[in-house]
């Protein structure tokens, strides 16, 4: 297993390679359009990829001269951010670390293809679904949405040996056998039903065990395992199954980080690690330490008032465009007796 980045040198640079520019949790096409012009030519090759239902532009950037194929995506869901902001991150880790042997081992060893937002239509209305209100990722067998077909078209011509496909999982998840938010969750996705654990399985789960030994450095026991059961068109599990090691990251809570910044960094950490370790490595058979990840569990609200008689509350956030505002309610989800739940912010009623 490839030897950690030293969390330490991470810790102390990232706040210089952060891309300050990208906060929050809504981020579009306008925000990223001018990081991408100003890439330094040298490092990155960029191209337009095409366009999205509604004519934005989808760009694809090219590094590295390696023979390990990679292709990485971002805001397949136009609501899921986190991956995105984290990927400008890479790039000026890239860029203003240049020298290093940890940028020099990854651009000489791989050759990298990324789209930072595959979903450009759906990042301006903050929805999950593309403008023709499909799930891209729920599109990988009928391909019918034009951005499937773009990302479909370049795996194809690219042939990538590990993809990583970036996303956000809601506040609801935590890691199973503790009291704490699921902050980064990983999985391999299955490639049919009976969830078999092929070859390209186990070199997707060593990968996943690579990026989850940093993590654990960081924030021990705030890691999960996301659900393996198979999504006959789901783009992880179709990858997979095509022969592509698809490595799912998905983004979630921190406490008190509702604007996803501590979640944004630990992703970036998971995703220079999973990278760097897939250049140094060229067997990648060993995985058992993927299954002592804890599982995902669903025990959090955001709130929870709690009364006596067990006659709790529980509400989540719901985010929304408004007036061309960033927007976050309250709504009640569920009441009861809540025992066997936490919320991330408890209120006493009864005093």
């Amino acid at each position: 297993m490839t030897k950690n980045i030293n969390i330490n040198f991470l810790e102390e640079i990232y706040s210089q390679i952060k891309e300050d520019s990208l906060f929050g949790k809504w981020i579009t096409l306008p925000h990223i359009k001018p990081l991408i012009e100003n890439l330094n030519t040298t490092i990155f090759q960029i191209e337009p990829l095409g366009k999205s239902e509604e004519n934005r532009d989808i760009y694809k950037l090219k590094i590295g001269k390696g023979e390990k194929r990679i292709l990485i995506w971002s805001q397949m869901h136009g609501n899921e951010s986190t991956g995105t902001k984290a990927l400008f991150d890479f790039f000026n880790f890239l860029d203003q670390f240049k020298e290093h042997q940890i940028t020099k081992t990854i651009l000489d060893n791989c050759s990298i293809v990324i789209i930072p937002m595959l979903n450009p239509d759906g990042a301006l209305a903050y929805t999950r679904v593309n403008a023709k209100k499909i799930d891209l990722n729920r599109d990988a067998v009928d391909i019918q949405a034009c951005e499937s077909k773009l990302l479909r078209t370049t795996l194809d011509n690219f042939n990538p040996h590990f993809c990583f496909n970036l996303h956000d999982q809601r506040t609801i998840f935590g890691v199973e056998g503790t009291k704490n938010p699921a902050t980064i969750s990983f999985l391999a996705p299955s490639e049919e039903i009976t969830r078999e654990i092929t070859t390209g399985r186990k070199e997707t789960m060593n990968v996943i065990v690579a990026m989850n030994n940093l993590l654990q450095e960081i924030i021990p026991n705030h890691v999960g395992r996301y659900s393996d059961e198979f999504y006959p068109t789901a783009t992880g599990d179709n990858f997979q199954k095509l022969g592509h090691n698809t490595i799912l990251i998905e983004a979630g809570h921190f406490t008190n980080d509702y604007v996803r910044e501590e979640a944004r960094k630990f992703n970036f950490y998971a995703l220079i690690q999973g990278i760097l370790h897939i250049a140094c490595t060229n067997d990648f058979s060993d995985h058992t330490e993927y299954f002592s990840i804890p599982n995902n569990n669903k025990i959090f609200f955001d709130v929870i008032h709690r009364n006596k008689n067990k006659n709790d509350v529980a509400f989540q956030y719901e985010d929304k465009i408004i007036d061309n505002q960033f927007t976050s309610m309250l709504n009640k989800h569920k009441e009861g007796d809540l025992d066997g739940y936490i919320g991330h912010h408890e209120i006493d009623c009864d005093h």
